[in-house]
């Protein structure tokens, strides 16, 4: 899978306003900002993420997901740092 596969992938099941992808086609590093995670605890973010995969993992086409989530404004006061 390449990254502009997998962003695809993401973008088309989260309504997302940012994602940054990197990896080597199984192990992949992540970072994603969406409105969808407001009021969400870190592990309920990963798990929609992981949902938006469906079977990929287990079918080894991704084999590792290293994620960092943000909400719009929690990525807003990150970047001014």
């Amino acid at each position: 899978m390449t990254s502009d596969e997998l962003q695809a992938l993401i973008s088309a099941n989260m309504d997302c306003e940012h994602i940054e992808l990197s990896g080597d086609g199984r192990h992949w590093y992540a970072t994603i900002v969406s409105s969808i995670f407001e009021g969400q605890r870190l592990i309920q973010r990963h798990q929609r993420v992981y949902a938006t995969l469906g079977g990929r993992m287990q079918t080894d086409e991704v084999h590792a997901l290293s994620m960092k989530t943000f909400t719009p404004a929690e990525w807003a006061k990150h970047n001014q740092n």
